[in-house]
Formats: structure tokens, sequence, C-alpha cells
């Protein structure tokens, strides 16, 4: 979340609003936009410490640079500075300081990129300033959790309490983990249904060309992706691959019923975070949540609430695709490009259906549960992912290819899932080869990614 909320809007007294919030994302494909989230690791060049919120060279140094150099609108919390805005796009921060840029919704992967560049070139130029760098992986690659500062944040503080009761791995998720995300459109419900089944089957094949986690506290952890395996063990609640979205019937109620069953986080009321951790939504909708009692939610309170569940596809008025450490620039251009190819060409979309609708719930449980480890190599019926991989790049590529959005040089989008293809085609990942170097020319010195790597 980019800020704090407003409470405001209408009361809601009946499930059927609920359902009517998601409904209303629906939208003509000429209103499509695409969305691209990416976070990264700041830290000091002198010494790779990750940043606290405070001082002359923190994460609130940096915001308040931004605004002053560049024309950010300061979001607070408090006194401190905890977002920035400009038009639709926003600038926040995760729980241990990961500096996220939330773009705003734009029509092509070449405005999408753009903006991403300009995001990095204005980050890069206050660091200069502040002795700070910034790096793009999937997991912090030497400090431990106990070295990461907490940001100054109401509801960071209810979710630190809160994690450690449903898994053993959810404060390294709030505090070492970094994406990079894309959100897209859907034209009607059984658009979206169809977007998010090819999105949740397919999202370990993204997991797999974007794992380039391969490092805890110094040294290789055993994983390609470790920020994927953290999901697995963070919130049994709020996590997965959700095989109901499969089920015959599936739709914007089935998912107000699964989001309904998820346990809250907090209430926003009047500048503050109540603490509703573990209390019933439905209970909100009937008059009684404890916190609040008497009180009926408000269309942010259920907005907020759907920003608590972390499935690998998450539906909010639009689809997050969420399976992908965060990465290097070029990599940040090509999640989108992914895809926006997949799913906004209808051709395309058919194709990557027709890949993934045989596959199991246990197919698509494996691929889940091994994709973090083996990535590209992971077995998969009588080959690896790796051959997967190529089709879907291919598929992709064809949509951008039918999309047909140029840019100023002829362009068309497909050229930004370059890196990709040769991803897929060598089998090699940003991991495999962050590995190799490890253990070659770096000769353990976990120091060296965050020279060859950042920004």
């Amino acid at each position: 979340m980019s800020a704090p909320p407003k409470s405001r809007g209408e009361p809601i007294t009946d499930r059927r609003q609920l359902v009517e919030h998601l409904e209303a994302g629906c939208k003509p494909a000429d209103r499509w936009r695409i969305g691209t989230e990416h976070e990264k690791f700041a830290f000091r060049r002198a010494d790779k410490r990750p940043l606290p919120y405070d001082g002359p060279d923190g994460i609130g140094a940096i915001l308040n640079a931004l605004a002053d150099r560049y024309g950010w609108e300061r979001v607070m919390e408090g006194d401190n500075v905890i977002a920035l805005s400009k038009g639709e796009a926003s600038v926040s921060l995760e729980p241990g300081g990961q500096f996220e840029l939330s773009g705003a919704p734009l029509m092509t992967i070449h405005q999408t990129c753009g903006e991403v560049t300009e995001h990095l070139a204005e980050v890069k130029a206050i660091g200069a300033d502040l002795g700070i760098g910034m790096l793009g992986l999937g997991f912090n690659p030497k400090w431990r959790r106990e070295d990461i500062p907490w940001m100054p944040k109401g509801r960071y503080r209810i979710m630190r309490a809160y994690m450690p009761k449903r898994g053993t791995l959810g404060l390294d998720m709030m505090t070492r983990t970094s994406t990079v995300q894309v959100n897209l459109d859907f034209a009607s419900e059984a658009d979206m249904v169809k977007k998010f089944r090819v999105g949740l089957a397919l999202q370990p094949v993204a997991t797999a060309l974007f794992a380039n986690s391969p490092f805890t506290e110094g040294r290789p952890n055993g994983f390609q992706s470790y920020r994927s395996h953290i999901w697995t063990d963070t919130d049994p609640d709020r996590t997965g691959d959700l095989p109901f979205v499969f089920e015959d019937g599936f739709g914007f109620e089935r998912y107000v019923d699964y989001a309904l069953s998820v346990p809250m986080y907090f209430v926003y009321r009047d500048g503050q975070y109540l603490d509703a951790s573990g209390l019933d939504f439905r209970d909100f909708l009937a008059g009684r949540l404890s916190v609040l009692p008497g009180e009926m939610p408000l269309a942010t309170d259920w907005n907020d609430h759907l920003t608590t569940l972390f499935p690998e596809v998450r539906l909010k008025r639009y689809l997050e695709m969420r399976g992908a450490d965060g990465g290097p620039w070029g990599r940040l251009c090509a999640l989108p490009a992914l895809w926006v190819g997949l799913l906004y060409d209808g051709t395309a979309l058919d194709a990557a259906w027709d890949l993934c609708k045989g596959w199991t719930a246990q197919e698509r449980a494996a691929l889940r549960r091994d994709v973090p480890r083996l990535g590209l190599d992971t077995p998969f019926r009588g080959g690896t992912l790796q051959a997967v991989a190529k089709q879907v790049v291919e598929i992709a590529r064809e949509g951008l290819r039918s999309r047909a959005r140029m840019a100023g040089m002829g362009d068309d989008e497909s050229h930004f899932l370059t890196t990709l293809a040769e991803t897929a085609e060598s089998g090699i990942t940003p991991a495999t080869e962050m590995l190799r170097k490890f253990e070659g020319p770096w000769a353990g010195n976990i120091d060296r990614v965050y020279e060859e790597y950042a920004y």
C-alpha cells in the first residue's frame, strides 16, 4: 500500500456490495492499462548495510530529497514521510525499507519502461549525493533479519506481531524480500476467470525465469528463488495457488467468499491503525467487529482487506501477477511484457490456456513446491520446466507482436522479452549466473553482488 488509506465511502451492509466492488473492475479492451510495481533494497555503499528510516542518509532522507528535487508530494503518517505521490504513481516503503515504485496505469510497455527508467534515474541521482545504492534482488543476500531496521508504519507493527503466529518465515517476507509485479485489467467475469487461471498455472514459469535470490546471509541457500519459497511458510490462510480458481463456477462471488474466510489484520480510522488481527470480516459486515462495535465496514475497509491477501495471483479491481523476484532494469520491463503478451491478446491468451488447461491440481501444486528450489530444471511431464518456459515466452512474443504497440522508432513491445528468451533457451537463470560468479571470480565474497547488480 502506498499510503495510509482515507476512511471514506458508503457503509457496506450486504455481501453483494463486496462482489460489485470487484465487478466494477470490468472495462473494455481499449481501456486496459498496465501497472508495474517494483521493490529494491536500499543500502549504504560504504558498508553495504540496510538503511534505517532516520538519519542524514536514511530512508526518510531519500523520500524528502525526491520530493524536494523532483516534485513528488509527501504522504505523512504522524510526523514521518512514509510515501510519495505524483499523479497516479507513488513511491512507498515496505517493512524493511524496501523502496517501491507503484507505477501509474499506462497503455504500453514502452511507457511503463520509460517510467521505470525515470524513477531509477531519480533514485540514483539522490543516492549519489547520499552515498546510497539500490539493489534489485528477490531476497536480501547478506543481512540477517535482526539487522534490518523496521519502517515507522502502523500497519507493519500489527503485521509484525501477527505473522509469527501463522508461519515461520513471515517476518523474512516482510523485511528481506523484494518483487516486481504487474497489474492488468479484464473485460468481464469470464475474461477475469480465464486470465486468473492462466496466471496461476504459469506463475511458476515466471518464478523460474526471474529467479535471482540464491543467497542468505552471505552464503548459497540451495534455492533459485528463496523469495518464492518464503511465501510457502508465511501464512497458509492468505497465500498459495488457490485451487478453487480452477473449479467450475468460479467467479467474483467465489473470490469474495475466499476473501471473507481470511482473517483480518487491521482497520484504519482517524489516522490510526486498529489491531484487528485474526478477526472475521463477516463479523464486521454484521456490525460485530470487537475493535469497532456497532460500526459497519466502508468501501476502503474492504479494499484494505483485499490487499492483505497474498496468493500468487491476486484479484482486486484488476489482477496482480505476483510470482517474480525483483531484478535489474531490463527485467523490470520484461515482467510486464511477459504477462501483457500472454493476457492482452486474445489469440495468445487462448494459446496460453491450451498449454496449461490440462494440468492437474497435483501438477500445479508440485510446480509451486519445487520451482523455488529447482527453477527451470524442475521435472515436468517427462521433461523440465525449461521446455514449457520456451513455449510461454514464444506465446507472449507473438501476443506482443499482435498488439502492435509501436515506439517512436517503429519497434513493437516484443523486444522487451529478449532477456527472458535468452534465459529460457539457455536454461541459465540469474540465480545460476550469480552462483557461478560467487564460486568463481567473486571467491565467495557476497559484497560483489552489491557492486555488480546495483542499479
